[in-house]
């Protein structure tokens, strides 16, 4: 969906989170118990049900425009997925009997609607209150997250109200990441990029 928010950038920000909540909303409404994972994914009994991807035109500090994507799997894994995000990925038709598209598509658009006009009004601190309730139990644990080239490793500490990751270092700094991909480290070091 396209969006032409007003407003700047550490509002709109927010986006990829504001999506990634009403899509577990919607389905949770659906009677399954989702799972949000920074900054873009959701779960589902440990596997991934949908994702979001957000681009936006700036300029300077405004946000002009956004393209909101979601992609959920409603009736099935996509047989094109390799076997490793094969063997994550799971379907709601895995959790609940007989899920319709157009009636999920719809609660999704309804509970983005709603946190939209949220945010709009100043509602930012809400909307992420309410997605550190639906998150992944990382807070305190080692993660490892990459955007490009670069990877950083710390210990995921909460979500900003900007909506970057707040990660603790090593050297006891902190990092707000703003876009990336995140693993929980396993407990011998090596993280899920390692396989």
């Amino acid at each position: 969906m396209l969006v032409r928010p007003s407003g700047d950038v550490s509002t709109w920000g927010r986006l990829p989170l504001l999506a990634g909540l009403a899509v577990a909303e919607a389905i949770a409404a659906c009677g399954v118990e989702p799972a949000l994972k920074w900054p873009n994914d959701v779960w589902v009994a440990g596997r991934k049900v949908a994702g979001v991807l957000v681009e936006s035109v700036t300029a300077g500090a405004a946000v002009e425009s956004a393209v909101i994507g979601i992609g959920i799997n409603v009736a099935s894994v996509p047989e094109t997925l390799d076997p490793g995000a094969r063997a994550c990925a799971a379907c709601l038709a895995d959790f609940i009997a007989a899920p319709d598209v157009a009636d999920v598509a719809a609660a999704v658009l309804a509970r983005i609607r709603v946190w939209y006009h949220r945010l709009a009004a100043g509602g930012g601190g809400e909307m992420i209150a309410a997605w550190r309730t639906r998150a992944l139990p990382w807070w305190g644990r080692d993660v490892e997250a990459r955007s490009g080239d670069e990877v950083v490793r710390g210990r995921a500490i909460d979500v900003h109200e900007s909506g970057a990751l707040i990660l603790l270092l090593a050297d006891g700094a902190t990092s707000l990441l703003h876009s990336g991909e995140v693993r929980e480290l396993r407990p011998d070091g090596a993280s899920s990029f390692d396989r």
